[in-house]
């Protein structure tokens, strides 16, 4: 029950007035004596003024961000409309050196409504691949996905992707999904990490669908003849190559936005895309590393370099909020 200065002021003559202890008086009246004591000290220190009840004042979070850095991150936000808030706040942690967080992003962003329902279809699959790669150049998936060229017909994209990293090893447009494409692209695989002139123990294994290109005899005679073993998913079961599946996804969520008219112009995309995707997306499954970054090996100097811009940024919002707060006190 909530009272009045002048009922508390009352209540405070009545007790000092009273033939009965305080205790006692206090049990009849059913007030806490730790509240009637609080009453007689803002009373003795205020008067009746002081009685009064107190507007309650907004807790200040001591890690709240300043101002200035929730400015930069709304404009980083509009200049890359296409990044999420996971995509903005890794972003902004490496190149501003100051941490901030998804959740944090999204708020902000949410406040300025700039988040977007996005449209997708949620999979459950398997927390985990029964056999997970341990290391680059350990596991390749590979696959095929089409497009149509107006006036030229179909084209497809074949795909060499590291399992380890999620990096674009290797790619190529062709005319027809054939087993020599699937070798050129896997030479050129080779080309590009040095396994076609290095000796190693292992060479990678490849993880393909039951396309017919994958269970010809020709594909077979050129992975024998290179080194390499073949693993093959399960028939109807596309999850096996997840990965690879998600990449077309991400890819084709881009380049389909266009119509291409000419093969060189479907091609000048992909690349352009690709070097966004190996070198500049942020994904998520790696620590919201790129796959360049955990290809390359620099994955985990990132990730330390992360942390300890994430504690000094605490550390240093922690001190604005005690120095703010003592100046406050000193001016009061």
């Amino acid at each position: 029950m909530r009272y009045s200065a002048s009922e508390k002021y009352e209540i405070i003559r009545l007790v000092e007035d009273s033939s009965l202890s305080i205790r006692q008086t206090l049990r009849r009246l059913d007030i806490h004596r730790s509240t009637f004591y609080n009453w007689l000290q803002r009373y003795q220190d205020n008067g009746v003024d002081g009685l009064e009840d107190r507007k309650p004042t907004p807790t200040v979070v001591w890690n709240q961000i300043p101002l200035d850095h929730r400015a930069a991150i709304i404009e980083l936000a509009l200049d890359k409309p296409a990044l999420s808030p996971r995509e903005l706040a890794a972003r902004y942690t490496d190149q501003q050196a100051y941490f901030v967080s998804e959740s944090t992003v999204y708020r902000l962003l949410k406040a300025q409504d700039l988040i977007t329902s996005p449209a997708y279809i949620l999979m459950r699959a398997s927390d985990q691949f029964q056999h997970p790669s341990k290391a680059v150049n350990e596991l390749w998936q590979t696959d095929f996905t089409y497009f149509k060229i107006i006036g030229w017909g179909w084209y497809y994209l074949s795909t060499i992707l590291d399992d380890y990293s999620r990096f674009i090893v290797a790619w190529r447009l062709c005319t027809s999904m054939s087993a020599s494409d699937v070798a050129d692209t896997l030479d050129d695989a080779l080309c590009f990490t040095g396994l076609d002139r290095v000796k190693v123990r292992h060479k990678p294994r490849l993880l393909s669908d039951n396309g017919p290109c994958y269970i010809s005899g020709e594909l077979s005679g050129y992975l024998q003849e290179n080194g390499m073993t073949h693993t093959r998913g399960r028939p109807y079961h596309p999850q096996t190559q997840g990965k690879i599946e998600r990449w077309h996804r991400s890819m084709k969520n881009q380049i389909l936005l266009n119509n291409y008219y000419l093969p060189g112009e479907l091609q000048e995309h992909l690349q352009r895309f690709i070097t966004y995707y190996n070198h500049e997306r942020y994904h998520e499954s790696l620590d919201n590393l790129t796959p360049a970054d955990v290809y390359y090996g620099r994955g985990q100097e990132i990730l330390d370099q992360r942390e300890t811009v994430k504690l000094n940024t605490l550390a240093m919002r922690r001190k604005m909020h005690y120095d703010n707060r003592n100046n406050l006190h000193l001016m009061s």
